[in-house]
């Protein structure tokens, strides 16, 4: 397993190199470019999403689990099919509630996760 190649066409999820991203959370880069990037992150019950901010715009997508996020100070609990907006150097973090699946959309791609 491996790191996806930037500009890679197809990319298999087995073949994905998962990466531990804190206590209970697993994170999976899959495709991306320069100004765009797509990240799986799984976490179990309890693991923590540190209050943290960047300089990329962020949409997050509930596939699974329950979450408590807070946003720039504003806190709610979300589920699978929701989706928020994380506009670049806002505050956020999260607390799962319930084991799930987050997809992370970063414009730009995160160097930091590669």
């Amino acid at each position: 397993m491996k790191l996806p190649e930037k500009h890679q066409r197809w990319v298999a999820h087995d073949e994905t190199l998962p990466q531990n991203a804190g206590t209970g959370v697993t994170r999976r880069v899959l495709a991306y470019t320069d100004g765009l990037m797509c990240v799986e992150n799984r976490f179990e019950r309890g693991a923590v999403g540190s209050l943290h901010s960047h300089p990329h715009t962020q949409i997050t997508y509930i596939v699974s689990g329950e979450f408590e996020f807070t946003i720039d100070g504003e806190t709610r609990t979300v589920k699978a099919g929701d989706t928020l907006l994380k506009e670049d150097g806002v505050v956020h973090g999260c607390v799962c509630k319930v084991a799930g699946v987050l997809l992370d959309i970063f414009n730009p791609m995160r160097e930091d996760f590669v």
